[in-house]
C-alpha cells in the first residue's frame, strides 16, 4: 500500500482579511506585503517541491469530497454554521479572532475538513499505508463554537466523528506539535474518554490563556487531555525529548485504534510566529517516531493534517521531509539551513534547563 496525499487547488484560493502579521490594518497600522501569515504560499510550495523532487509521483494524490453538513453538526451547532455560510454568502467577513474570510470561505472550509475526513477514512478502511491531509484553512484552534486562530471549522474532530459515526473506529489519539496551543480540539472532546488530545505546544504563545499541563479534561474526559507548554528556543533535542519521555508514553498507554497527528510546522526556527528553533530534521524524526509506535499500537494507522507554519522559504523543506519519511521514500530534498539551524539550537546550559522542565511535568503524571 501506498502513502496518500490529500490536496485540492481550491483550498489555496481561500483568503484572508487586509493584515499586517496579527494586526488588523488600520490606525497606525500600515498594509504590508505578506498580509496575514496564513496565506496559501507555504502549502502550495510544498506541493510544488514535491512535483519537483518527483515524491508526489511516489504518493496516491488525490482530492476528497466536501464535508457534509451532516459531517459538520456532529461537532459545530447549526447556529454557527448558519451564520458561517450566510456571511460567506455574502462576501466574507470575521466571526470569531483571527479568522477573515472573503467569499466562498465556507466552502473552502467544508473542502479543508473533507480532505482530512477522506485521509482519515481511507486510512481506516486499510486502503492506504498511511496518509496526510494538506488541509487549508486549519482546524485545530476552532472550538464548536468560536473560529479562531486562522480556524474556521475544526478538521480533526469532523474527520474523528465522522470515522466513529462510520464504524471504523473506537479510540482516537490526537497528538498536535503545532506551536500554537490545540485548544479547539482539545475543547471538542475535553468530557470525552473515546479520544485522548494531546498537545505540544510553545508555553503562552496562542491563545495565551489556554493550554495549561492543569487542564486534564472534565468528567468522563479527566485524564484524556495532555497538555505539554514547553519553553522557547526548545530546539531539535528538547522536541524529541519531550516526545519520548511524555507524549509516546501517553498516547501508548491509551492504545488507539489510529494516531493522528496535528502537524503543524511553526516550531520551525525561522517562523514567524513561533519561537522554538525545531528544523526539518526534528520534524521528520518526531514522524518517525510516531510511526514506529502507531506500528506497535495501531497496526500502523497514521494519519496527518496540516495546521500551521508560516515560513514561505522552510515550510516546504519541513513537509517534504515529513512526507519522505511517511512515505518511505529515498527522494529527499535537502535542508537549505542544514547548516545555519543546527548552529543555533540550545547549548548544554539550556539543555539542563529544558531537561528539569520536563522532570517536573513527568514526576507530575508518575507520582
Amino acid at each position: 500500500m501506498t502513502t496518500g496525499f490529500y490536496w485540492d487547488e481550491s483550498c489555496f484560493w481561500h483568503g484572508g482579511g487586509n493584515y499586517a502579521g496579527m494586526l488588523p490594518v488600520g490606525g497606525l497600522v500600515q498594509p504590508m506585503n505578506g498580509g496575514l501569515p496564513e496565506s496559501p504560499e507555504t502549502k502550495r510550495r510544498l506541493k510544488n517541491l514535491m512535483d519537483v523532487t518527483g515524491l508526489s509521483r511516489e504518493l496516491a494524490m488525490q482530492s476528497a469530497p466536501n464535508a457534509t453538513l451532516e459531517d459538520l453538526l456532529r461537532v459545530h451547532p447549526a447556529s454557527y454554521l448558519d451564520t458561517f455560510k450566510k456571511l460567506s454568502d455574502a462576501g466574507g467577513g470575521e466571526l470569531g479572532r483571527r479568522t477573515p474570510f472573503g467569499p466562498g470561505g465556507f466552502e473552502a472550509a467544508t473542502l479543508s475538513a473533507g480532505l482530512a475526513k477522506g485521509a482519515l477514512m481511507a486510512v481506516l478502511r486499510g486502503e492506504l499505508k498511511n496518509a496526510y491531509a494538506l488541509s487549508r484553512p486549519p482546524g485545530h484552534h476552532c472550538l464548536p463554537d468560536f473560529p479562531n486562530g486562522f480556524c474556521l471549522l475544526n478538521n480533526i474532530g469532523i474527520a474523528i466523528e465522522a470515522a466513529k459515526s462510520a464504524g471504523l473506529a473506537k479510540r482516537f489519539a490526537v497528538l498536535d506539535w503545532d506551536v500554537h496551543h490545540g485548544n479547539g480540539t482539545e475543547a471538542v472532546f475535553y468530557d470525552r474518554a473515546d479520544v485522548l488530545t494531546v498537545s505540544l505546544h510553545q508555553d503562552r504563545n496562542y491563545p495565551m490563556d489556554t493550554g495549561d499541563f492543569a487542564d486534564r479534561g472534565r468528567g468522563d474526559g479527566t485524564g484524556y487531555n495532555l497538555n505539554v507548554p514547553l519553553p522557547p528556543g526548545m530546539g531539535h533535542k528538547g522536541y524529541l525529548s519531550a516526545m519520548d519521555r511524555i507524549a509516546l508514553p501517553a498516547i501508548r498507554d491509551f492504545a488507539p485504534d489510529v494516531l493522528i497527528i496535528a502537524c503543524g510546522y511553526d516550531a520551525a526556527a525561522n517562523d514567524p510566529l513561533g519561537r522554538m528553533l525545531a528544523t526539518a530534521e526534528t520534524f521528520q524524526m518526531m514522524t518517525r517516531q510516531v510511526m514506529e509506535l502507531a506500528a506497535d499500537i495501531c497496526d500502523s494507522k497514521l494519519v496527518m493534517v496540516h495546521e500551521g507554519g508560516y515560513s514561505e522559504t522552510y515550510v516546504p523543506f519541513c513537509g517534504h521531509a515529513v512526507l519522505q519519511e511517511l512515505s518511505g521514500s529515498q527522494i529527499c530534498a535537502p535542508d537549505p539551513f542544514a547548516e545555519v539551524f543546527p548552529l543555533r539550537q540550545p547549548d548544554a546550559r539550556f539543555d539542563t534547563f529544558i531537561d528539569s522542565w520536563l522532570d517536573d511535568m513527568v514526576t507530575a503524571l508518575n507520582p
